[in-house]
């Protein structure tokens, strides 16, 4: 995807179907912080780029961890992740699929307030 095109959002059926798990395992992913979901519109929804291989991207999760931690609420994570970072010279989420987990996670750590 080209990294200044708007993201594809899935909704939770949309996740269940990807994911081929119930509803409550999806918002189970959401608590467990595997998955990050934002209401757009009063849905809640989550960005295919959060998804890999048909599951949840595994680097996701620690860096969601840091960012609660560092006091982000869940909308300003979902903005950090999405919007392209100057340390990065990307948006986060773009640098986490391409194997810089720990760059991310650096600059993430960073952002504490």
């Amino acid at each position: 995807m080209n990294a200044s095109a708007e993201p594809v959002w899935l909704t939770v059926p949309d996740l269940v179907e990807r994911l081929g798990v119930g509803p409550g395992r999806i918002h189970r992913l959401f608590e467990d912080r595997a998955l990050l979901a934002v209401r757009r519109n009063g849905v809640l929804q989550v960005p295919e780029l959060f998804l890999s291989e048909g599951m949840p991207l595994s680097e996701l999760r620690g860096t969601l961890i840091v960012l609660a931690d560092s006091g982000y609420s869940d909308d300003e994570a979902m903005n950090w992740l999405l919007e392209e970072d100057e340390m990065l010279g990307t948006a986060p989420i773009h640098a986490l699929r391409a194997g810089r987990k720990a760059e991310v996670r650096r600059v993430a750590q960073t952002l504490g307030f």
